[in-house]
């Protein structure tokens, strides 16, 4: 969503810039450029979650190594 909001202000930026070469012809494919543009790289340029370091699950392992297992048993 955040993508094509930016492609579409991208479009509305060039638009409000009086460039003389920008026909509508050539607009309307600079618009299908940018639309496409932000749809690949949102989707495969950029990840919602980071994957975790290996420094991180170390230390999740050898914390409970040190005190035993995170659930206590039922008594």
């Amino acid at each position: 969503m955040a993508a094509a909001s930016a492609a579409s202000g991208f479009r509305t930026w060039m638009q409000s810039q009086n460039i003389p070469w920008l026909t509508p012809r050539r607009m309307r494919r600079l618009t299908i450029g940018a639309m496409c543009a932000a749809g690949v790289v949102s989707t495969i340029g950029f990840s919602g979650s980071t994957p975790a370091t290996a420094h991180a699950s170390h230390a999740s392992a050898s914390s409970i190594a040190q005190h035993g297992s995170s659930h206590s048993p039922a008594r």
